[in-house]
């Protein structure tokens, strides 16, 4: 689970790159509840996206040249110049060096090894998301990749993440479940997936995609598809993890939905 007492290595910050911020907002603001609102007035193109008064995350303006629109996982570092270098050792590609937000906090945009792109988020007075694991806001992170083993090997040796194995049924392959350094399993935040079929045209890289929380995941997907959006799959029922579709917002960003199987206890 993804939690807002952050631990180094775990997920700390969402946003999107978004060719035009108003419109991601409003479809959003539709499918999720979110209300958004620059975070001051020298960042008005940078807007907070917040639930029941708490940010669940942020979209901005898509400013890389030839980037297309998409989701960014910042994952907390308590010394970004360290993991920065350990990025580099480890053969991947920073994109942003580590850069200050006021008195906030730092980040750096980095590249893994095999093309997924992520950032970095070392807190100063902002430790990060207000709200997570829950209806409307942040659960869960997948990676989407070329080569499972690879990536462990990087996100291993970068953060300390421990995985374990899960065989998808029918054959689909294996799916990791991550967990930061010395932390418990229900510290898990995330999968790392193989779909080397989903990239043999060239015309995609791996990628780094959100799961979102809702109370109905059927729901949700009307008003996804009813403001705009598009379903790539499901929505469908997984067993032990819950009812979910992968998304796509109009100007193609994914992510996913996730009603979350109710666990024994309750």
């Amino acid at each position: 689970m993804i939690t807002t007492d952050f631990v180094p290595g775990s997920p700390a910050w969402v946003d999107l790159g978004a060719p035009d911020v108003d419109a991601a907002a409003a479809f959003y603001g539709a499918v999720f509840g979110w209300q958004a609102q620059a975070f001051d007035e020298q960042m008005s193109s940078y807007k907070a996206l917040r639930l029941d008064g708490r940010t669940v995350g942020a979209v901005g303006q898509l400013t890389e040249e030839g980037a297309r629109s998409a989701w960014m996982v910042y994952f907390g570092t308590p010394d970004i110049e360290a993991t920065v270098k350990a990025v580099e050792q480890a053969g991947g590609a920073v994109r942003t060096p580590p850069s200050e937000v006021a008195d906030e906090g730092r980040f750096a945009q980095v590249t893994d090894p095999q093309g997924a792109q992520f950032a970095l988020w070392q807190p100063g007075s902002y430790p990060g998301l207000q709200a997570a694991d829950g209806p409307g806001s942040l659960g869960w992170v997948e990676l989407c990749t070329t080569d499972s083993q690879a990536a462990q090997n990087f996100y291993g040796t970068v953060f300390g993440w421990t995985g374990q194995d899960m065989e998808l049924p029918g054959g689909g392959g294996t799916y990791t479940m991550v967990t930061p350094k010395d932390q418990p399993a229900e510290r898990m935040f995330g999968g790392i997936m193989a779909v080397p079929d989903m990239f043999a045209s060239g015309d995609n890289r791996p990628y780094w995609h959100p799961v979102f929380g809702s109370a109905d995941c059927d729901a949700t997907i009307a008003l996804v598809r009813e403001n705009g959006g598009s379903v790539s799959m499901g929505p469908e029922d997984a067993e032990g993890v819950g009812r979910l579709a992968v998304c796509n917002d109009p100007a193609g960003a994914e992510f996913v939905v996730l009603k979350p199987e109710p666990s024994p206890a309750s």
